[in-house]
């Protein structure tokens, strides 16, 4: 929209669009240059954070700048990228350990060095020039932890002097000058209300890219759909803005997947996130009497082939397969007792979703694909497992066995999965966006997977490099420019508030009750009231407060609370899928049971 008849409610001097890491990044460094920073969020408090909070917290490094601009010529290789952006991407990669002591205030911990790394994660490409001198560093030895993500908000709060943060605040269009075609505002959806806010120095978008918009994982990736894995607050709302201010787009297609046979999980609802599983520590869903079949009960891929994002090798390029609808893992009885007798499967709930039938006809009946196609992928499976040699995809025969026989067999549906997409408006060097020309638009930047650096081919932890890398730079530049007009002093508007500032609430107790709090989840701070009986054990476990994800997280806390009670202790196991969460709930009852006198 343009600003011939806009009226302005307030007036900040920067505005950043999405509280996630790339958000919270350009925002400290911008406040950090003397601005009044607004924070826009679109999900409620406590499930901010984007990608970011959801992810392994993996950082990419590199013990050489020249090796990082190696690798990474090589991962994004045939496509053609801006030599200034590569080389200010891999210097900043090259500089993460630096990044971490500096700005996050942690010592660096090296997968390769402090964890003794071995994984395919480091690196994913090892046969391309420069991957001897990859890494990955984190905050702290813990993985799916969102301890990078604490970090980072702290950074937030402890600058609630200097940056504003609105929560459930979607910012709807860019307000844009008519004629010099300078961004200079942000209209924003609050309290169901449209509220126009003045930007005096620029915009820096970090929205994330659009896993849960169905229409642009149709138009953009060709796919039908696509189950996220991290936020479901991702709806392409910057692609959208980037648009009608003329913005180009860049790396539509590409994105990345994740998860067991080359980014499957098993089948959710529309609307859920998928469950995230990684192949290494489950090898029955690829060993044995075991194979993966497309809509129409055929093979398609090699199931055994290292996990590379959901990038499978092909005739010589590395991509992630063909989207298919109605996939389904396929196995016979032998397999099935032996998901059953698993005592440290990852996972259970899956099998109460699988179909079975006594002859495989039946089972691909009821399943909706080619019964004759379906028997005979299973005749070559056998013979190739007989035989010694996956004449079709070349699957190890270490990993194939002959399926029983007789009946039953069994199908368990999967889905295709979405880490992020790295598509949206084009950025040059120096984090501006650019239009269609190649021009910088004055007073937009943008940071993060919003069109995202990564092309082709992707190293783990790259997309929180880039949070990083290109947070500091939006946030930095876009504070100084256009630096004449910048807030002098906060208006007194009834607009201006700060989300993330609350008082710290307390909760009432009655004899025997003590309150305990965590800020270890993935969410926000948690807060429990527990019940002892007049022996002194748990009697009762209430959960307060909590911002874990709403699907596993929370689930997880009724069911390790009811666990406390019933063994009266913290030390129980934890919920598979929701380690942060069943940590976070844990440290809680610990907390309280410290208060007792």
């Amino acid at each position: 929209m343009d600003k011939s008849s806009t009226v302005f409610e307030t007036a900040y001097d920067i505005v950043v669009v999405g509280f996630g890491g790339a958000g919270a990044t350009a925002a400290r460094f911008a406040a950090d240059e003397g601005a009044k920073v607004l924070l826009l969020e679109a999900a409620p408090l406590g499930n901010e954070g984007g990608n970011t909070r959801y992810s392994a917290q993996m950082i990419n490094s590199s013990s050489s700048y020249q090796g990082m601009l190696d690798y990474y010529h090589a991962l994004s290789k045939p496509f053609d990228l801006d030599e200034e952006m590569i080389q200010v991407y891999a210097k900043g990669m090259s500089e993460i350990p630096n990044y971490i002591e500096q700005y996050l205030g942690v010592k660096p911990v090296s997968w390769k060095y402090d964890m003794n790394g071995k994984s395919s994660a480091l690196p994913e490409y090892p046969e391309l020039k420069g991957s001897d001198t990859i890494d990955i560093h984190y905050v702290h030895k813990g993985v799916f932890d969102a301890a990078l993500w604490h970090i980072l908000r702290q950074k937030i709060q402890d600058r609630k002097d200097s940056i504003d943060v609105w929560f459930e605040s979607p910012a709807k269009h860019l307000i844009q000058d008519p004629k010099t075609k300078r961004i200079i505002g942000v209209q924003v959806k609050r309290h169901d209300q449209l509220i126009n806010v003045q930007a005096l120095q620029g915009v820096v978008l970090t929205t994330g890219g659009f896993e849960n918009n169905t229409e642009m994982i149709q138009d953009y990736l060709g796919a039908p759909k696509l189950s996220p894995l991290g936020t479901l607050y991702n709806k392409g709302d910057g692609v959208k803005m980037g648009q009608e201010v003329g913005a180009k787009l860049w790396h539509m297609h590409n994105y990345e997947a994740l998860g067991f046979l080359h980014g499957l999980s098993f089948k959710v609802p529309k609307g859920q996130r998928a469950r995230l599983f990684v192949m290494d520590p489950w090898p029955d869903l690829y060993s044995g009497s075991i194979f993966t079949i497309a809509g129409d009960g055929s093979r398609y891929f090699k199931e055994d082939e290292t996990e590379r994002h959901g990038h499978i090798y092909d005739h010589g390029e590395y991509r992630v397969p063909p989207v298919h609808n109605n996939l389904f893992l396929i196995f016979d009885q032998s397999q099935m007792d032996k998901f059953k007798n698993d005592k440290d499967i990852p996972y259970s709930d899956w099998l109460k979703d699988v179909v079975s039938g006594q002859t495989i006809e039946e089972l691909a009946d009821k399943i909706s694909v080619n019964p004759a196609i379906l028997s005979e992928t299973l005749k070559k499976f056998n013979l190739f497992s007989k035989k010694g040699k996956d004449f079709e995809f070349d699957r190890s025969p270490d990993t194939m066995a002959e399926f029983n026989e007789q009946g039953p067999y069994y199908a368990a549906p999967l889905t295709n999965t979405v880490l992020n997409t790295q598509g949206g408006p084009k950025r040059n060097a120096k984090a501006q966006v650019l239009n269609v020309d190649d021009k910088p638009l004055g007073g937009l930047y943008s940071a993060g997977e919003l069109g995202g650096m990564n092309v082709n081919r992707y190293q783990a932890g790259q997309n929180i490099a880039e949070c990083l890398i290109f947070g500091k730079i939006a946030g930095t530049n876009v504070a100084k420019e256009n630096k004449n007009v910048s807030l002098v002093q906060k208006s007194d508007s009834k607009y201006e508030v700060n989300d993330l500032v609350k008082e710290k609430q307390e909760y009432p107790v009655q004899e025997n009750q003590y309150i305990g709090r965590s800020n270890v989840g993935i969410g926000d701070e948690m807060v429990v009231r527990i019940t002892l009986d007049n022996n002194s054990n748990l009697k009762n476990i209430e959960v307060l407060k909590q911002n874990e994800s709403s699907d596993v997280g929370s689930s997880a806390l009724t069911e390790l609370a009811e666990q406390m009670v019933t063994q009266n202790s913290t030390e129980v196991d934890a919920v598979s899928g929701a380690s942060s969460s069943s940590r976070a709930i844990k440290n809680a009852v610990k907390n309280a049971l410290e208060q007792i006198k």
